[in-house]
């Protein structure tokens, strides 16, 4: 085991005002991730998706955001797995975006709905060919028992398709759509007095309160 204790990193890069926010919490996003676009941050869309099933069994993962807007945020999957079998069963999720050029974090609360199959046939062929194929190889999230295994049912999906141009994506993949009901925007300050600013909603308005760190 080894002790972490020394290894700290002060904070200095910026600060929030609420004066300087944006009154609804989707012009904040978008104007950080655009800065975030421009930091040079190698995946500014990745996202951890956490969810949970039933039972209040937690599950957290990167997933890549593939679109947004006022009405949400899109990602990509499997419906099959975890996270697809924890979203039928409890449709809410969180979303963090941790941006640490920018000493910046953005947290993100809803509820989920799966998009319109006509959107997710879109993206899916916009997909690389490799992709659309691995996503009738791999039943994601079940148990395999080695890598050739996974290879041959790859082999065997390229057969398939080897003389067709068009992949169809599989029904069970697909997007989703998170409607937040609540943002939160950190910005990291010096001494640990980091910058908190949330945005709630409350029966289809948007307040913004500051939280302390």
């Amino acid at each position: 085991m080894e002790n972490l204790f020394h290894l700290r990193r002060d904070y200095q890069k910026d600060e929030l005002k609420e004066a300087l926010m944006p009154l609804l919490p989707f012009p904040a996003f978008d104007a950080w991730f655009q800065e975030a676009l421009q930091s040079g941050h190698k995946e500014p869309h990745a996202m951890t998706l956490a969810t949970a099933d039933l039972a209040g069994r937690p599950s957290a993962r990167i997933v890549l955001l593939r679109h947004y807007d006022e009405n949400g945020f899109v990602f990509f999957t499997n419906y099959e797995s975890r996270k697809g079998m924890d979203i039928e069963d409890n449709p809410q999720a969180a979303l963090l975006f941790y941006w640490d050029q920018l000493e910046r974090q953005v947290r993100i609360e809803g509820l989920v709905k799966e998009v319109p199959g006509k959107l997710s046939d879109e993206y899916f062929n916009t997909r690389p060919r490799e992709s659309r194929l691995a996503a009738w190889a791999s039943e994601q999230s079940r148990y395999i028992d080695n890598r050739e295994e996974l290879e041959k049912k790859y082999a065997e999906q390229e057969k398939k398709y080897e003389d067709k141009e068009k992949i169809p994506r599989p029904k069970n993949w697909g997007g989703y759509l998170i409607q937040p009901n609540y943002f939160e925007f950190w910005q990291g300050r010096p001494g640990r007095l980091h910058d908190r600013i949330a945005y709630i909603k409350t029966k289809g308005e948007w307040s913004m309160r500051r939280m302390q760190p």
